[in-house]
């Protein structure tokens, strides 16, 4: 699976936030054959065995346990809380995520293209202080890049090992 960096979308519910002065923002891009709903999108990406690693990390630092169920409630539309978000924004194609207290933002949509392949995106934004970021958050852009595409590459994985109808979610199927 091919994980490109792209311009985030000016439509993008991430957008106004990318653009304040200082922020960081980021979008990466994964092109996968077939329809693709948001809902079996975010249940695959916070369902990946590299986010479960995040998700362990998270459960002991917030010393609860972060389930299947929390991610699916996520997905479905039936939850605004998962971890450490909450969801500032969703439609059908797309949704935010705003850490609670913090200072990060993450997005995921899914474009289909209408010739058969739907485009899965991921950004990410980290709100500036003062103006700009401290200099240990910059430190650690490179490995959130990285960190950010292994992510979206393992959900296109996950996604694309599903096709015997898991790819369009809540039951419907492609």
């Amino acid at each position: 699976m091919r994980v490109t960096p792209v311009p985030l979308p000016d439509w993008s519910s991430l957008a106004p936030a990318a653009a304040a002065p200082g922020a960081y923002a980021d979008c990466f891009a994964c092109d996968l054959p077939g329809q693709v709903a948001l809902v079996a999108y975010v249940a695959a990406f916070y369902d990946t065995p590299l986010f479960r690693l995040e998700r362990a990390v998270l459960q002991l630092l917030l010393r609860r346990r972060i389930g299947v169920a929390e991610t699916s409630a996520l997905a479905e539309g039936r939850s605004d809380r998962f971890a450490v978000w909450r969801v500032a924004q969703r439609d059908d194609r797309q949704i935010l995520l705003r850490q609670t207290g913090g200072h990060t933002m993450s997005w995921l949509a899914v474009v289909p293209d209408g010739a058969g392949t739907t485009r899965l995106l991921f950004g990410s934004q980290v709100a500036a202080r003062r103006g700009h970021l401290p200099p240990v958050l910059r430190l650690c852009l490179p490995v959130h890049r990285l960190y950010a595409r292994a992510l979206l590459r393992a959900a296109a994985r996950r996604l694309a090992a599903r096709r015997g109808g898991a790819l369009c979610g809540g039951g419907q199927k492609c």
